[in-house]
């Protein structure tokens, strides 16, 4: 039993199974912070993570990790002198102009941060509502689009929520409050609450952590989710109160024209007096006939203002969440008032009355970057009989915000906008100085990287094809670059590349090929949405195979000079093109494929000396 546990997928499994029990409460956790195999797997599942190359207020970066650091964290932990370091606070600037404040751990406090991560994760996951769906296993922002679409028809207003602040604002002590129903292990909680209070570094001046979590941290965004999830249970309940009415009632009007054509077609249209019609009388029959399903198909069979019947629905995101009402304006306002009352009273959390807006389903409200709105014409189709049917009735559309595309545009500087005299907007496809002393391969994978990371997430949209206008201004603006980088006309830069097919040539091992612009068009997409992969979430275990990271650690044998049973450092690259390849370890790097190379403590040495080779 001893020997299972120390297999942390085995740990994990365990607390998992147990979570299902809502009841259950976890006593024995914080034994597992004394578990090298669990560091392990927290290494290899977080090692090619962007800025483990950046230092934290402690100097260090992720290079050099090896079993001595691993064993250090795990005696600081065990003797419990383990502290947290306080981030380095750093600046980038929002599109508004306006600076974000970005915190920036230490790569020991994110290999901790990364253990209490999958055992937080394993407890309350299983519990976690069905209609949340940020920074979760096989959920993305895809997912809660789809809700959307899928869950919200014939909603009437939508209500945009906006918490102020909420990352900076969560409370310590609810935080803490929410995490000792389930679990009893004070020294846990302890650790967690030295993260919450670990503070940060400005100018080199120490600063305080009040409220909020950690920003940058591994743990965020789980953490995040078990405060919210209270939030998300008030509403599953608040949906159960607020319903009202098994089905709506039935439609006056669409009752009225219904019973009418009924009488026609049981009395004067009737099968055994059409024959006795004349033609002209048939004809008018028709005519009249026609005319009465014209007008139902513009009436509903229910009535959509029935004040009898109410529902709500609701999805969330991190702290972006949305809601559906069924009802009247008033319906959505009170919705509204019982949502911001909950937050400052029992999760000390401020709704933004400005921001948290209550729109019209026939306008636009604004969710995770989507326009969503209902369709505001019946649409029909016909069915196999050639008798038309509803397609649309007040079905949901995702849509591509014009600003969305355009703003990318001027951000990358492929777009200049000039105004006429008319008032109308002119586009002028730029090109991109930044980009004129890449090599042509770089060029080319930059426009098609962007091209393709801005379809992937519009990719759901009804209009969807709006970003055609986008594929060509940045075509344009690509062309206009490679003009400006060799003092060419455009047409003799399609002449050069390719007219029709853009291509860049290119040599690899196996020899010269060719790279091509995007050119697969912007359809609806709908595959795969389940992935997770557009909102890239941590894996929850690693890979443990032979060839692994963790597995290479613990060979003791230096990849260098062959040297066993030793004391090995991970050496770690950002990125393989950064290596020059003249020396020996840079190609043997680059012909790996490997952005790490486990050395000796001499070899690693040599290395950051120069005189490795």
């Amino acid at each position: 039993m001893r020997e299972a546990l120390r297999n942390p997928n085995d740990v994990l499994s365990s607390l998992n199974k147990n979570a299902k029990n809502e009841h259950y409460q976890y006593e024995r956790l914080y034994r597992n912070l004394y578990n090298t195999e669990f560091f392990l797997l927290a290494y290899q599942n977080i090692y090619t993570n962007q800025g483990n190359m950046t230092a934290g207020t402690d100097g260090k970066t992720i290079d050099g990790m090896g079993m001595e650091r691993i064993n250090k964290l795990i005696e600081g932990l065990k003797n419990h002198s383990y502290r947290p370091n306080p981030a380095k606070r750093q600046y980038i600037k929002k599109k508004n102009g306006k600076l974000r404040p970005l915190g920036i751990p230490s790569f020991d406090d994110k290999l901790v941060q990364e253990v209490v991560r999958m055992i937080l994760e394993s407890i309350y996951e299983p519990n976690f509502s069905d209609l949340s769906h940020g920074f979760r296993p096989k959920r993305s922002c895809h997912t809660a689009l789809m809700h959307v679409q899928r869950n919200f028809t014939g909603v009437k207003w939508f209500i945009e929520g906006d918490i102020k602040g909420f990352f900076d604002n969560i409370d310590h002590q609810v935080m803490v409050s929410i995490l000792r129903k389930r679990i009893k292990d004070e020294y846990f909680l302890g650790l967690i609450w030295k993260f919450l209070k670990a503070g940060y570094l400005e100018d080199w001046t120490f600063h305080n952590t009040y409220s909020g979590t950690p920003q940058g941290s591994i743990i965020s965004p789980v953490l995040s989710n078990i405060y919210l999830n209270e939030f998300d249970k008030f509403i599953e309940e608040y949906i159960e109160r607020f319903k009202r009415g098994k089905v709506r009632n039935e439609n006056a009007e669409y009752k009225k024209i219904i019973s009418r054509i009924g009488r026609l077609r049981r009395g004067k249209y009737s099968p055994e007096n059409w024959d006795k019609l004349s033609d002209e009388e048939k004809s008018t029959a028709k005519s009249n006939l026609k005319a009465l399903y014209d007008e139902l198909y513009k009436h509903t069979r229910t009535d959509p203002m029935d004040g009898s019947y109410r529902r709500l629905v609701y999805v969330r995101y991190a702290d972006d969440w949305l809601c559906g009402v069924i009802g009247g304006k008033k319906d959505a306002e009170t919705v509204k008032e019982g949502i911001k009352k909950f937050l400052s009273e029992k999760l000390r959390l401020e709704l933004s009355d400005e921001k948290t807006l209550i729109t019209n389903a026939k306008d636009k409200a604004r969710f995770l970057g989507y326009d969503i709105c209902a369709y505001s014409d019946s649409g029909f189709i016909k069915d196999k009989n050639g008798r038309k049917m509803r397609s649309r009735n007040s079905k949901i559309k995702l849509l591509v915000p014009h600003e969305k595309w355009q703003g990318k545009l001027t951000d990358y500087g492929a777009l200049k906008i000039k105004i006429s005299e008319k008032g109308k907007e002119i586009y002028y496809p730029f090109h991109r100085a930044n980009l004129i002393r890449n090599d042509d391969i770089e060029i080319l994978t930059q426009y098609n990287a962007e091209i393709r990371g801005l379809y992937n997430y519009y990719r759901l949209a009804n209009n969807v094809s709006v970003l055609n206008t986008f594929g060509y201004i940045m075509k344009m603006s690509m062309l206009k670059t490679f003009g400006a980088k060799y003092k060419l006309h455009v047409s003799k830069v399609k002449k050069k590349y390719g007219h029709k097919d853009f291509g860049v040539k290119y040599m690899t091992k196996a020899g010269e090929k060719t790279a091509y612009f995007y050119n697969n068009g912007f359809r609806k997409d709908r595959t795969n949405i389940g992935t997770g992969k557009v909102d890239l979430v941590p894996k929850l275990y690693g890979n443990t195979s032979r060839t692994s990271l963790a597995a290479r650690l613990k060979a003791c044998k230096c990849e260098w000079c062959g040297a066993e049973n030793v004391e090995l450092n991970i050496h770690h690259v950002r990125k393989l093109k950064d290596l020059k390849g003249k020396k020996a370890w840079e190609k043997r790097m680059i012909a790996r494929k490997r952005k790490t190379m486990a050395l000796c403590e001499t070899c690693h040495i040599k290395l950051h000396a120069g005189k490795l080779d």
